[in-house]
């Protein structure tokens, strides 16, 4: 793929119909030396050099390494220059890219990790550089055999990689993982939106109640969530409990009466209705497709 001088990341590497996706797993690899091109990150980005050297230009700062380190980049703009190694060698990375909201999640799930307290706060960095241990080059090693595969990783095992990786970070790197946590600016209101979000993701909890919980007016709450989630609280929750409901038909092999109750629907009848209204389908045609079509 011939790469311009100036593009948009991660959206340069990725099909229409999973830009949207708030967590990727990639790979890429050139013989062709790089050298400064314009970087728009829309994505925050761990980049796992495996082959040559990476230049990461900031506003602030910069950084040069090799494959011995890896870099986290936070989202924006920067200068980026890649160059192969020596004696006919290519240039060779995997990337873990994720949006704001998954790297809020996982503060959220593991508040205990990384606590965040007016004693603990620092200042956020644009980027921040680990070295490989045996752990970690085993971990970027089983990104690519995941990728080598050419199955799509699901969205489940893309976060499990990217938790695997923070709690380690957490445990190895406690002072990296604070300035990692330091990127998270959002208000008091809106974790508060988030946990009321995340915490009732599947109980049958209704807009106006989530409101309440969490009091504020229904509108105020509404117009919150969406500066938070970029979408209303309606969308929000169908998206994501209709996937959940998908990986239990399929990677589960549950029935779709045994689905609905768990993912907060009261009644079969309004479940296959939501289902149809994302996938085109019923639950049970859904599952027969899907299942009929595997190899």
């Amino acid at each position: 793929m011939a790469i311009p001088e100036s593009y948009s990341f991660p959206d340069f590497l990725l099909s229409a119909d999973v830009k949207q996706d708030d967590i990727h797993v990639l790979s890429y690899q050139s013989t062709e030396n790089r050298m400064r091109n314009k970087i728009m990150l829309g994505h925050h980005l761990f980049s796992f050099l495996l082959e040559g050297e990476k230049r990461v230009y900031y506003a602030e700062k910069h950084a040069v390494i090799d494959n011995s380190q890896f870099l986290l980049l936070s989202s924006g703009n920067c200068i980026m220059s890649e160059k192969h190694a020596s004696h006919g060698g290519a240039y060779k990375s995997v990337m873990l890219s994720f949006e704001q909201n998954v790297l809020s999640s996982f503060f959220l799930k593991y508040p205990h990790v990384c606590p965040d307290t007016p004693e603990s706060n620092t200042a956020g960095e644009p980027f921040l550089v680990f070295n490989k241990d045996g752990f970690l080059r085993n971990f970027i090693d089983s990104l690519w055999l995941m990728l080598e595969g050419g199955k799509p990783l699901s969205r489940e095992m893309k976060q499990l990689k990217f938790e695997e990786l923070l709690l380690y970070i957490a445990d190895r790197y406690p002072q990296q993982l604070q300035r990692l946590r330091a990127t998270v600016h959002e208000t008091q209101e809106d974790m508060v939106i988030r946990r009321s979000a995340e915490t009732n993701l599947y109980n049958n909890v209704t807009v106006e109640e989530l409101a309440f919980l969490c009091n504020m007016s229904l509108s105020t709450y509404k117009r919150k969530f969406s500066k938070v989630y970029g979408t209303t609280p309606t969308k929000w929750f169908l998206q994501k409990r209709m996937e959940m409901a998908a990986t239990m038909l399929l990677a589960r092999g549950e029935k779709p009466s045994e689905v609905y109750h768990k993912i907060g629907y009261e009644n079969h009848s309004s479940f296959t209705q939501s289902f149809k209204q994302i996938y085109g389908l019923t639950p049970s045609e859904y599952q027969q497709q899907k299942l009929t079509v595997q190899p």
